[in-house]
């Protein structure tokens, strides 16, 4: 379970929060090595909530283009992981014919998080930092990493 696939693609709901942290996270821990993009059940809007978090680790994202599964070119993955229920659903669609490893991981959506603008960072560090976590023992870094 811990081999490191040539090939991943990260998926949630609408490729604006959870699923470009994702993929931001894999490539600066594992740099060309892997290759990593994400994509969404849907495509939304870039949540600037999730540049800001992901900016205090040292990861930019701001020019994170979202995307869905219907403008997605590219099968050639060797493992699609889902995020939300959702993003799940259309991967194992996707995947129907193709052989292709298919993990859930299922996450919370942080922008669901009402209230103060420090809880609602609070929710998308959190997240973040469970990715970071997830990836980390999915993925293991061979070299010093400084997040």
């Amino acid at each position: 379970m811990n081999d490191i696939p040539d090939a991943v693609l990260f998926s949630c709901t609408y490729n604006a929060v959870r699923s470009p942290m994702a993929e931001g996270i894999m490539k600066y821990l594992h740099g060309h090595r892997v290759y990593v993009d994400s994509v969404g059940a849907r495509r939304g809007e870039l949540d600037p909530f999730v540049v800001g978090v992901m900016d205090e680790i040292g990861i930019d994202l701001s020019r994170h283009k979202p995307k869905s599964f219907e403008q997605f070119e590219d099968t050639s993955y060797d493992l699609i992981i889902t995020l939300s229920p959702d993003a799940h659903h259309h991967a194992l669609e996707l995947t129907r014919t193709m052989a292709v490893e298919v993990e859930f991981w299922n996450t919370m959506d942080p922008s669901y998080i009402t209230g103060s603008r420090t809880r609602r960072l609070d929710a998308y560090r959190q997240i973040r930092d469970q990715l970071l976590a997830r990836i980390k023992e999915r993925f293991p870094v061979t070299r010093a990493v400084d997040i």
